[in-house]
C-alpha cells in the first residue's frame, strides 16, 4: 500500500526527478514523458467518467484508471536482467485480452464504418477521442523509448496499442452507435 504524507519534496525543482529503481533522471528524460502521458490520459479520463458517472463507461473507465497507474508503475522501473516474476509491479501480460474483449462486445453494437470519423459528436464522444490521441501520443513515447534501447514491456505498447482503439468504439458508441459520427469527406462538406 502507498502511503503519501508529504505532497512536496522540492527534490524537482532542479529538473530532476527520481524513478521507481531510485536513479534520478532529468525531468524531460523520454520515459519520464512516457510516464507524462500516461498521467494526462489517465486525467482525460476521469473527466470522460464524470460525464458519464453510472454504466458500463464508468465500470471500464475506472478499471483503465486504475490499469493505467499500473502501466506508470511498470514504466517508472525500468527492466533489471536479473528481475524475478513478482519483484516489481509489471502490468498484467492479460490486460490487452480484456479490452479486446471489450472492443469486441462494443464493436459488434455499431453502424459499419463509411469513411474516418472527425473527432466529436458529442462532448463525451469528443473527450474519448481527445483521450485516444493523447493514448497513441503515450504509445508513440514508449517505442521511443524502447527504440532508444532502453527496457520497456511489451505488454505496456500492446495495451496502449489496445486501448487507443477500444477509445475509438467507445467514442463511437457514445455517438447514437455510430449513427451521428461526423464523417470525413474527402475534398468536401462533412457529413
Amino acid at each position: 500500500m502507498v502511503n503519501l504524507t508529504k505532497i512536496y519534496t522540492r527534490a524537482g525543482d532542479g529538473g530532476n526527478t527520481h524513478l521507481g529503481d531510485g536513479s534520478k533522471v532529468r525531468k524531460t528524460d523520454l520515459r519520464v514523458e512516457a510516464m507524462g502521458a500516461v498521467d494526462e490520459l489517465n486525467a482525460i479520463l476521469g473527466v470522460v467518467i464524470s460525464l458519464c458517472p453510472e454504466g458500463a463507461l464508468d465500470r471500464i473507465g475506472r478499471q483503465i484508471q486504475n490499469d493505467l497507474f499500473d502501466v506508470g508503475a511498470d514504466l517508472c522501473r525500468p527492466p533489471i536482467t536479473a528481475e524475478q516474476d513478482g519483484d516489481v509491479l509489471r502490468l498484467d501480460a492479460g490486460k490487452p485480452d480484456s479490452l479486446e474483449r471489450w472492443i469486441d462486445q462494443f464493436n459488434a453494437g455499431l453502424s459499419p464504418l463509411r469513411s474516418f470519423v472527425l473527432p466529436g459528436g458529442t462532448p463525451v464522444a469528443a473527450q474519448l477521442h481527445h483521450a485516444r490521441t493523447v493514448c497513441r501520443r503515450a504509445e508513440r513515447r514508449v517505442i521511443a523509448l524502447r527504440d532508444e534501447g532502453e527496457g520497456v514491456s511489451t505488454t505496456v505498447i500492446t495495451y496502449l496499442n489496445r486501448l487507443s482503439d477500444l477509445l475509438f468504439v467507445l467514442a463511437r458508441e457514445k455517438t447514437d452507435a455510430g449513427q451521428a459520427d461526423i464523417l470525413w469527406a474527402p475534398g468536401n462538406e462533412p457529413q
